[in-house]
């Protein structure tokens, strides 16, 4: 403590220039301003109040200022009265106005002037002297720009306390005042009084008349786009539970432990919260690691997380126990517990009532598992993010309620009930089934109420024979059925946009026959047709004349394996050479419209037969200057043309954005493709830049990327500006051979870090038999549900089974805690068994 008090302020002297009183030994009193003022000394701060004689206006100030003083003198700030004598009529004596104040100085410098009444009590006194010794350490800000930028400039290299206090001179200002003068050194402190700012800092909608504290982590940050993490302080403020919050935000996130748990201390205990183990083994320890890490950051601040080595310390508990909890009573035994997920592990915090400690009767059971987790322990390292996802939150209920489940019974005869009708088919088993189905049930919710629109599904697992029947070869798949028309197959991504996008551009023909010129003219506008008002594709029209009719049945048969995915638009009136030559071409021909209308390109078509066709309407429906995403990736790979990158940390300016269309533009069949990342929109090209240069090298960063030949990464100079000209310049000089590539892509093959499952192996040697149904053959049969009975059942009343409801269904691997040593257990074991498969 007295090392940081000297670093703070050598020594602060609280002055009251006022008659003596009796009172408090903390104070100092002086019988004169001229014999205090001889008396200074240079760092010495003083708080000058004046007063020629006793008011009765005064007297409660006076009493403050001397309840105060013994805590001031615990921060090096001594109190002294002086008196004012009644022939002073100097500035700080003589003036009427100077008796309502007091004056802050250090030394003989002026700091801070103080009327009384902000100095109302001793809570208001002690904040306010404080908060004027630590103005340069402590910063107040206004709005959330203020606050962003102080976050930014400490990511990397320190934290930060945030409080929200309603108003200044509080109890709780006082206590976030102590924190900062002895923490000060340790973390960046930040004040706000601006009740605007706290709801923006917060995602809930928090109580503006109660005081707030917030711990930053941004020393941890290592990407300038990466947001600060945020615990806050869950208790009232005060001085101790600032203390105590710091104290847990300084210990480290997780402990690994290789000692009996029993003789394991550390400050969560010391301070009265329980503690946490994660039961861990070698050959799991980087999934238990993130698995810890991920609960301890659910629990910071209510409880420590440690990670205990199986490894390393015999423990005489079942085999299955994955997690233990500590309690800081003293004689508590240490709790061991077989938990499904990361969820049950925070219930064990919040409310240990809700979990069931294991039973001594599991013992059995235990042992007669043993040997099929040995067998199978590396299978539980997760590598597949897929069921890693579905797994996590395979407890959230999925909203199926308007998607109609379809059977062998129902299927045919519920096709023809709307104009069109969406299937998915799916196997409840399979990860990526699950997945898609979370994103169907968002679609559903999305188009409900779509006039002539069914929504349905088919779990292929119970309907083996229909999906056959239907030619279904692959889980999941999307498939659009309308009335005398064959079905369309979906093959995009399964995010819940570009699924609404295809039903919706699959409501309306492709391609669209347009009957008028203003028809036409809407449809490049975007205008036309009615029922995609809200949608932003480019529009691509074919203008074909009465001599062009080879070309025109070419592009009808490409619209219709576009369906779906494009909005495609044709024309062949009378006068569709007078639209076409509007554009600059002439039949037969494509018109592509982008942002609106506002844009509209016109192209020949010189090349008439389908795969051509293909090939040039997907080109040119790419983006010139494209910004790359993971979904739209791969349209751009294909291509086989190096990459020509912009990474940026933001939106790219109007002048590189002005420049690189320029390039972009000014070549006919580009030989390589221009485009940009934007760094925060996609966080995964961190990680590709620090493939190319271990570190994050400054932004905005050009690059050459020839990932078809030979895997070179060129940088662009980062002391030229980014124009048309010195790129340019650039392409020559790396084309003759005159630039050294920054790096090389490894040639090494990308495999899974773990063989895939062997299905047959694993599949139980004798296959219970089957009933087939009358009027069924044995193929068409669905197979016996795991717990034995059949999975169509009666007909008449069979319902789809409940566990569908749920992304859980069929307890796939990849739990929440799958990589505990050993696997964490489920709670119906055959569905374990039957999710391994």
């Amino acid at each position: 403590m007295p090392a940081q008090k000297d670093r703070w302020v050598s020594s602060v002297v609280f002055l009251l220039f006022s008659i003596p009183l009796c009172g408090s030994a903390s104070l100092q009193q002086e019988p004169s301003p001229q014999h205090y003022f001889s008396g200074l000394e240079a760092g010495k701060a003083s708080l000058a109040f004046f007063s020629p004689s006793v008011s009765p206006g005064a007297q409660p100030f006076l009493e403050h200022i001397e309840s105060s003083a013994e805590a001031l003198q615990d921060y090096g700030v001594s109190v002294v009265k002086v008196n004012c004598p009644k022939e002073d009529v100097s500035r700080y004596c003589g003036k009427e106005n100077a008796l309502r104040k007091a004056f802050l100085f250090r030394g003989h410098r002026l700091i801070r002037e103080f009327p009384t009444d902000a100095l109302f009590d001793g809570n208001s006194i002690v904040a306010n002297v404080l908060f004027a010794l630590l103005f340069n350490e402590v910063k107040y800000v206004e709005t959330l720009a203020d606050l962003e930028n102080i976050e930014n400039v400490l990511k990397g290299k320190s934290n930060m306390v945030f409080a929200y206090v309603p108003a200044t001179g509080t109890a709780e200002h006082r206590a976030v005042m102590e924190a900062a003068f002895v923490y000060g050194t340790i973390h960046q402190f930040v004040l706000t009084t601006e009740a605007a700012l706290l709801k923006a800092t917060s995602p809930d909608d928090p109580d503006v008349s109660s005081a707030w504290l917030l711990f930053c982590h941004c020393q941890q940050v290592t990407e300038p786009a990466q947001a600060c993490r945020r615990t806050a302080l869950a208790q009232p403020l005060t001085l101790l539970n600032i203390h105590r919050h710091l104290k847990l935000m300084g210990a480290p996130l997780v402990t690994e432990v290789a000692e009996d748990p029993e003789k394991i201390s550390t400050v969560h205990l010391q301070l009265g919260l329980p503690l946490v183990f994660i039961l861990s083994q070698k050959e799991t320890y980087e999934a238990d690691r993130r698995t810890a890490e991920l609960v301890a950051w659910q629990l910071l601040g209510k409880a420590g997380v440690a990670l205990l080595s199986r490894d390393l310390v015999e423990l005489n508990v079942l085999q299955r126990s994955n997690v233990a909890l500590k309690t800081p009573d003293e004689g508590m035994p240490i709790q061991y517990l077989v938990l499904e997920d990361t969820d049950e592990v925070i219930t064990l915090v919040e409310d240990k009532n809700k979990v069931k400690p294991i039973q001594e009767d599991e013992q059995e059971e235990e042992e007669e598992e043993d040997e099929d987790q040995q067998e199978n322990n590396n299978q539980d390292i997760q590598d597949d993010q897929v069921v890693e996802a579905v797994s996590r939150d395979k407890k959230r209920e999925l909203p199926l309620e308007q998607i109609l489940v379809l059977t062998e019974e129902n299927f045919h005869s519920s096709l023809p009930e709307a104009a069109r009708t969406v299937v998915l088919f799916y196997a409840s088993w399979e990860a990526v089934s699950l997945a898609v189905l979370r994103s169907y049930s968002e679609v559903a919710a999305h188009l409900q109420g779509t006039p002539g629109l069914l929504l349905s599904r088919v779990n292929c697992w119970d309907w083996p024979g229909l999906c056959s029947q239907e030619n279904v070869t692959q889980f999941p798949t999307l498939r659009i059925y309308q009335q005398g028309q064959q079905p369309v197959t979906y093959g995009g991504m399964w995010g819940a946009e570009e699924l609404s996008s295809f039903i919706l551009l699959s409501q309306v023909p492709c391609p669209l026959k347009l009957a008028t010129m203003a028809e036409a003219e809407g449809y490049l506008r975007g205008e036309f047709p009615a029922e995609l008002p809200s949608h932003h594709h480019p529009s691509l029209l074919g203008v074909f004349s009465s001599a062009t009719s080879k070309a025109r049945e070419a592009f009808e048969e490409a619209g219709n394996i576009l369906s779906g995915h494009v909005r495609m638009g044709m024309y062949f009136e009378d006068d569709a050479l007078a639209l076409s030559q509007k554009y600059s071409v002439s039949p037969p021909a494509l018109l592509l419209a982008r942002s609106g209308g506002r844009s509209v390109e016109g192209i020949a078509l010189s090349k008439h037969n389908v795969q051509d066709m293909l090939q040039m309407i997907r080109y040119e429906l790419l983006d010139i200057f494209p910004e790359i995403t993971v979904p739209n990736l791969p349209q751009y790979l294909q291509l086989g043309k190096p990459f020509l990158i912009l990474f940026s940390a933001g939106d790219i300016s109007q002048v590189e954005s002005e420049e690189m269309l320029k390039l972009a533009k000014g070549r006919p069949q580009q030989t390589f493709v221009v485009c940009w990342l934007n760094l925060k929109k996609t966080p995964v090209g961190y990680g590709i830049l620090r493939t190319h240069f271990s570190t994050t090298p400054p932004l905005p960063l050009l690059l050459w990327v020839n990932l078809h030949a030979g895997g070179q990464v060129f940088k662009f100079p980062s002391e030229q500006p980014i124009t048309e000209v010195n790129i340019l310049l650039w392409l020559e000089k790396l084309q003759a051979g005159l630039e050294i590539p920054s790096s090389t892509l490894s040639e090494e093959d990308w495999t899974p870090p773990l063989p895939a499952y062997d299905f047959l192996q694993m599949m139980e040697p004798s296959v219970p038999e089957l009933s087939p149904q009358p009027g069924h053959s044995p193929a068409q049969q669905p197979p016996r549900s795991p717990g034995g009975a059949p999975a169509g059942g009666d007909s008449g009343t069979r319902e789809e089974p409940s566990h569908e409801g749920t992304a859980e269904e069929g307890g796939v691997p990849g739990r929440g805690l799958r990589g505990t040593a050993p696997r964490m257990a489920a709670r119906d074991k055959h569905g374990r068994r039957h999710g391994e498969l």
